[in-house]
């Protein structure tokens, strides 16, 4: 497989779709390894650990991504259909 600019595009929305999953199994998941929602809420004033801002970007990444990663998702799997 050549290295093109679909592949690259192919690759990112793979792992914009994996980020989308992992916030859907956050409570089975993250929770237990410490991650959840609640982990990482420091004081006023305070700048959050890494570890709060990765989770951070990953539940902003499923609430805006939605309906956009169907759509995407849709054309991608057209498209592997019609050319291969």
């Amino acid at each position: 497989m050549a290295f093109t600019l679909y592949s690259l595009l192919q690759a990112a929305l793979l792992f914009v779709n994996a980020m989308a999953w992992v916030t859907f199994f956050n409570v089975a998941f993250c929770d237990a390894v410490g991650w959840g929602s609640d982990q990482g809420i420091g004081g006023f004033g305070e700048e959050p650990g890494i570890k709060a801002q990765l989770m951070n970007l990953i539940r902003s990444v499923r609430t805006v991504m939605r309906v956009p990663l169907i759509a995407v998702n849709s054309v991608t799997i057209v498209l592997l259909l019609l050319f291969g």
